[in-house]
């Protein structure tokens, strides 16, 4: 796009706000649960979102163009810089990261419950 070009005079994305939503969250690489706990709201929230069964307020637009990698006018109308499905960013990698950290810390709390339930299980059998 030139410098002299018009978001306006692009072609819009006649797609829904919540379907605009959901391929914006999938293009980001975050779940529905984890885009609400960035927002604060309820991962049913985010579904009804993108549902288009409610839209979210005027103070949760910008933060979702934020951690959506889209701009405010992209969620709403259809116009302006779109997210990029196949776009490999710092913020996207980030995203990732922090996603197999929480994983893993998960996993390795469900092992040591696992190997204290097993000792528990174990000396009361002896």
């Amino acid at each position: 796009m030139s410098d002299t070009t018009n978001i306006y005079e692009q072609t819009p994305d006649l797609d829904t706000i919540g379907g605009r939503l959901s391929r914006a969250r999938e293009a980001s690489g975050l779940s529905a649960s984890e885009l609400a706990w960035r927002l604060g709201v309820k991962t049913a929230t985010i579904n009804a979102w993108e549902r288009d069964r409610s839209q979210p307020g005027a103070h949760r637009i910008a933060k979702l163009a934020g951690l959506l990698g889209t701009s405010i006018s992209w969620i709403l109308h259809g116009i302006g810089p779109a997210p990029r499905e196949d776009d490999l960013s710092a913020a996207s990698v980030s995203l990732q990261m922090e996603r197999l950290l929480r994983l893993h810390r998960q996993t390795g709390n469900l092992i040591g419950q696992l190997e204290r339930d097993l000792r528990k299980l174990e000396s009361a059998g002896t």
